[in-house]
């Protein structure tokens, strides 16, 4: 990694893993500030999912209080590489209490922060 894809690798550590941060996302509006508008991800299942779909569940789980315990989850191996201007990469495997995932998260720096572009989810095996 660069000097640069390495500083960003450490600000980007910080907002992973995604959609998991009440304070991050806790509302529609952070959530809209969080994404570009044509967010969209596959998840680990292979589904795809929209936006609009994240956000709701994202919200519910929150205003639910079903948000998993994710004191017990741990991210590691993680690794940057920038694909544009302002435009990263971002890797890491993701250990919850029952299965490893391999993430990718691409993120864009924008005026007010960083946004998610697209996200997905691999279960290692």
């Amino acid at each position: 990694m660069t000097k640069n894809e390495l500083k960003v690798l450490e600000e980007l550590k910080k907002q992973e893993p995604i959609f998991h941060q009440e304070e991050l996302c806790d509302t529609e509006e952070k959530l809209e500030k969080y994404c570009v508008p044509d967010y969209w991800e596959v998840g680990a299942s292979g589904k795809v999912y929209d936006k609009k779909l994240i956000f709701t569940t994202v919200l519910d789980r929150f205003r639910n209080g079903t948000e998993p315990d994710t004191s017990k989850w741990s991210a590691s191996d993680f690794a940057c590489r920038q694909l544009a201007d302002d435009t990263y990469l971002l890797t890491y495997r993701l250990t919850q209490e029952d299965r490893d995932t391999r993430r990718s998260t691409i993120w864009k720096r924008a005026r007010d922060g960083w946004q998610v572009v697209y996200h997905q989810g691999t279960v290692i095996e």
